[in-house]
Protein backbone atom coordinates (compact mmCIF):
# COMPACT_ATOMS: atom_id res chain seq x y z
CA UNK A 1 0.00 0.00 0.00
CA UNK A 2 2.63 2.52 0.81
CA UNK A 3 4.12 1.67 -2.21
CA UNK A 4 1.23 2.38 -4.39
CA UNK A 5 1.06 5.52 -2.67
CA UNK A 6 4.70 6.98 -3.26
CA UNK A 7 3.88 5.77 -7.12
CA UNK A 8 0.74 7.78 -7.53
CA UNK A 9 2.54 10.71 -5.56
CA UNK A 10 6.03 10.65 -8.12
CA UNK A 11 3.60 10.54 -10.70
CA UNK A 12 1.56 13.48 -10.34
CA UNK A 13 4.65 15.07 -9.37
CA UNK A 14 6.14 14.52 -12.82
CA UNK A 15 2.77 15.84 -14.33
CA UNK A 16 3.02 18.92 -12.74
CA UNK A 17 7.03 19.46 -13.29
CA UNK A 18 6.21 19.00 -17.06
CA UNK A 19 3.20 20.94 -16.79
CA UNK A 20 5.45 24.11 -15.12
CA UNK A 21 7.98 23.64 -18.38
CA UNK A 22 5.31 23.65 -20.64
CA UNK A 23 3.28 26.65 -19.16
CA UNK A 24 7.37 28.37 -18.75
CA UNK A 25 7.70 27.68 -22.49
CA UNK A 26 4.19 29.07 -23.77
CA UNK A 27 4.87 32.49 -21.54
CA UNK A 28 8.18 32.78 -22.98
CA UNK A 29 6.84 31.96 -26.64
CA UNK A 30 4.35 34.73 -26.06
CA UNK A 31 6.57 37.39 -24.55
CA UNK A 32 8.72 36.93 -27.93
CA UNK A 33 6.03 37.19 -29.92
CA UNK A 34 4.99 40.54 -28.29
CA UNK A 35 8.40 41.65 -28.45
CA UNK A 36 8.99 40.75 -32.70
CA UNK A 37 5.25 42.95 -32.98
CA UNK A 38 6.36 45.81 -31.09
CA UNK A 39 9.95 46.10 -32.63
CA UNK A 40 7.72 45.80 -36.05
CA UNK A 41 5.48 48.54 -34.99
CA UNK A 42 8.26 50.68 -33.94
CA UNK A 43 10.33 50.17 -37.18
CA UNK A 44 7.18 51.18 -39.13
CA UNK A 45 6.30 54.57 -37.47
CA UNK A 46 9.99 55.77 -37.64
CA UNK A 47 10.68 54.97 -41.33
CA UNK A 48 7.02 56.23 -42.30
CA UNK A 49 8.17 59.90 -41.71
CA UNK A 50 11.31 59.65 -43.56
CA UNK A 51 9.05 58.03 -46.86
CA UNK A 52 6.55 60.54 -46.65
CA UNK A 53 9.18 63.26 -46.32
CA UNK A 54 11.15 62.31 -49.40
CA UNK A 55 7.91 61.58 -51.31
CA UNK A 56 6.86 65.38 -50.51
CA UNK A 57 10.22 66.46 -51.97
CA UNK A 58 9.75 64.34 -54.47
CA UNK A 59 6.49 65.82 -55.49
CA UNK A 60 7.74 69.20 -54.75
CA UNK A 61 10.81 68.88 -57.73
CA UNK A 62 8.27 67.20 -59.89
CA UNK A 63 5.98 69.96 -59.99
CA UNK A 64 6.43 72.35 -63.15
CA UNK A 65 7.39 76.23 -62.72
CA UNK A 66 5.50 78.54 -64.60
CA UNK A 67 7.53 81.41 -62.91
CA UNK A 68 10.95 82.31 -62.11
CA UNK A 69 12.85 85.60 -60.50
CA UNK A 70 16.65 85.90 -61.27
CA UNK A 71 17.87 88.83 -59.56
CA UNK A 72 15.29 91.76 -59.92
CA UNK A 73 13.89 90.12 -62.77
CA UNK A 74 10.31 88.05 -62.16
CA UNK A 75 9.66 85.76 -65.59
CA UNK A 76 6.10 84.02 -65.91
CA UNK A 77 5.46 81.65 -68.80
CA UNK A 78 2.45 83.13 -70.98
CA UNK A 79 2.00 81.09 -74.11
CA UNK A 80 3.02 78.07 -76.15
CA UNK A 81 1.70 77.17 -79.13
CA UNK A 82 2.55 74.25 -81.54
CA UNK A 83 1.85 75.87 -85.31
CA UNK A 84 2.64 72.31 -86.92
CA UNK A 85 5.01 72.26 -90.25
CA UNK A 86 4.03 75.20 -91.97
CA UNK A 87 3.66 79.04 -90.80
CA UNK A 88 1.46 80.45 -93.31
CA UNK A 89 0.82 84.55 -94.35
CA UNK A 90 -2.54 84.51 -92.87
CA UNK A 91 -0.80 83.88 -89.60
CA UNK A 92 1.68 86.67 -89.59
CA UNK A 93 0.90 89.10 -87.15
CA UNK A 94 3.08 92.00 -88.99
CA UNK A 95 2.61 91.31 -92.72
CA UNK A 96 4.61 94.11 -94.22
CA UNK A 97 7.36 93.57 -93.03
CA UNK A 98 8.24 89.47 -93.03
CA UNK A 99 10.90 88.67 -95.49
CA UNK A 100 8.64 85.36 -95.94
CA UNK A 101 5.22 84.92 -96.61
CA UNK A 102 5.07 81.05 -95.94
CA UNK A 103 7.68 79.10 -93.98
CA UNK A 104 8.03 75.12 -93.52
CA UNK A 105 9.77 72.99 -91.46
CA UNK A 106 9.65 68.90 -91.28
CA UNK A 107 8.95 68.94 -87.62
CA UNK A 108 7.55 71.69 -86.10
CA UNK A 109 7.42 75.31 -85.48
CA UNK A 110 6.73 76.30 -81.44
CA UNK A 111 5.95 79.62 -80.50
CA UNK A 112 6.59 80.85 -77.36
CA UNK A 113 5.97 84.25 -75.39
CA UNK A 114 7.49 84.72 -71.85
CA UNK A 115 6.80 87.91 -69.56
CA UNK A 116 9.52 89.81 -68.00
CA UNK A 117 8.84 92.41 -65.14
CA UNK A 118 10.90 94.41 -62.99
CA UNK A 119 10.65 93.57 -59.24
CA UNK A 120 13.22 96.05 -58.19
CA UNK A 121 13.36 99.74 -57.40
CA UNK A 122 15.47 101.46 -60.27
CA UNK A 123 15.17 100.85 -64.23
CA UNK A 124 16.71 97.62 -65.61
CA UNK A 125 18.50 98.53 -69.06
CA UNK A 126 17.93 97.27 -72.46
CA UNK A 127 19.87 94.31 -73.33
CA UNK A 128 20.05 92.81 -69.66
CA UNK A 129 17.84 89.47 -70.47
CA UNK A 130 16.23 87.41 -73.26
CA UNK A 131 14.77 84.37 -73.69
CA UNK A 132 17.29 81.04 -74.88
CA UNK A 133 16.90 77.80 -76.10
CA UNK A 134 13.64 75.22 -75.87
CA UNK A 135 15.37 72.29 -74.01
CA UNK A 136 13.25 68.62 -74.11
CA UNK A 137 13.43 65.74 -71.55
CA UNK A 138 15.97 64.22 -73.55
CA UNK A 139 18.05 67.11 -73.04
CA UNK A 140 18.27 68.09 -77.17
CA UNK A 141 18.96 71.99 -77.67
CA UNK A 142 16.64 73.75 -80.13
CA UNK A 143 17.57 77.53 -80.93
CA UNK A 144 15.58 80.71 -81.30
CA UNK A 145 15.04 81.24 -85.37
CA UNK A 146 16.84 84.65 -86.50
CA UNK A 147 14.31 87.26 -86.23
CA UNK A 148 14.83 88.24 -89.09
CA UNK A 149 13.66 84.89 -90.67
CA UNK A 150 10.51 84.90 -89.01
CA UNK A 151 9.84 88.56 -88.66
CA UNK A 152 6.39 88.35 -89.99
CA UNK A 153 4.93 86.06 -87.49
CA UNK A 154 5.89 88.38 -84.38
CA UNK A 155 4.65 91.36 -83.10
CA UNK A 156 6.35 94.56 -84.13
CA UNK A 157 6.56 95.68 -80.60
CA UNK A 158 7.76 92.77 -79.57
CA UNK A 159 9.52 93.16 -76.16
CA UNK A 160 12.38 90.84 -75.87
CA UNK A 161 15.30 92.65 -73.84
CA UNK A 162 13.38 96.08 -73.68
CA UNK A 163 13.74 98.46 -70.60
CA UNK A 164 12.41 97.04 -67.74
CA UNK A 165 10.90 100.02 -65.50
CA UNK A 166 9.91 99.04 -61.96
CA UNK A 167 6.62 97.36 -61.19
CA UNK A 168 5.10 97.41 -64.29
CA UNK A 169 3.08 94.75 -65.99
CA UNK A 170 5.36 92.03 -67.55
CA UNK A 171 6.37 92.61 -71.30
CA UNK A 172 5.93 90.03 -73.18
CA UNK A 173 9.11 88.48 -75.41
CA UNK A 174 7.59 86.11 -78.38
CA UNK A 175 10.60 83.61 -80.51
CA UNK A 176 10.07 81.35 -83.17
CA UNK A 177 11.58 77.55 -82.52
CA UNK A 178 11.75 74.48 -84.97
CA UNK A 179 11.75 71.42 -82.29
CA UNK A 180 11.60 67.75 -82.97
CA UNK A 181 7.98 66.09 -83.30
CA UNK A 182 9.57 63.78 -80.61
CA UNK A 183 10.62 66.10 -77.99
CA UNK A 184 8.04 66.14 -74.83
CA UNK A 185 8.54 67.41 -71.35
CA UNK A 186 9.82 71.46 -73.34
CA UNK A 187 10.95 73.85 -71.00
CA UNK A 188 12.28 77.32 -72.26
CA UNK A 189 15.63 78.83 -70.78
CA UNK A 190 15.40 82.51 -69.26
CA UNK A 191 18.61 84.59 -69.42
CA UNK A 192 19.69 88.31 -67.38
CA UNK A 193 23.22 89.52 -66.78
CA UNK A 194 24.42 89.05 -63.31
CA UNK A 195 23.14 91.91 -61.57
CA UNK A 196 20.38 92.58 -64.36
CA UNK A 197 23.19 94.57 -66.50
CA UNK A 198 23.47 94.39 -69.88
CA UNK A 199 27.12 94.37 -69.91
CA UNK A 200 27.30 91.02 -67.91
CA UNK A 201 24.61 89.76 -70.46
CA UNK A 202 26.45 90.51 -73.53
CA UNK A 203 29.87 89.35 -71.28
CA UNK A 204 28.54 86.18 -70.82
CA UNK A 205 27.74 86.48 -67.26
CA UNK A 206 24.39 85.76 -66.91
CA UNK A 207 21.89 84.11 -64.62
CA UNK A 208 19.97 81.03 -65.80
CA UNK A 209 17.19 79.06 -65.49
CA UNK A 210 14.35 77.54 -67.14
CA UNK A 211 10.54 77.15 -67.42
CA UNK A 212 7.79 74.43 -67.58
CA UNK A 213 6.22 74.84 -71.24
CA UNK A 214 2.10 74.22 -71.37
CA UNK A 215 1.79 73.67 -75.62
CA UNK A 216 -1.39 74.16 -76.74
Amino acid sequence: MKKLKKRIKKIFSEKYQEGQVARLLLILAIVIFVAIIITYVIIVFSEKPQNTAVQNQQQQQNLPVYEKQLGNIRFVFLEARDEGSTLTASDQLSPNFGINKELSTTERFVIISVGAQNMGKENIDQNAWDLGNIIDSEGRNFVPLDSYIVQGWLPQDNGCGKLLKPAFNPIPCMKIYEVSKKSQGLKIEILTGEDNTPANFSANKQLSDKLDLILK
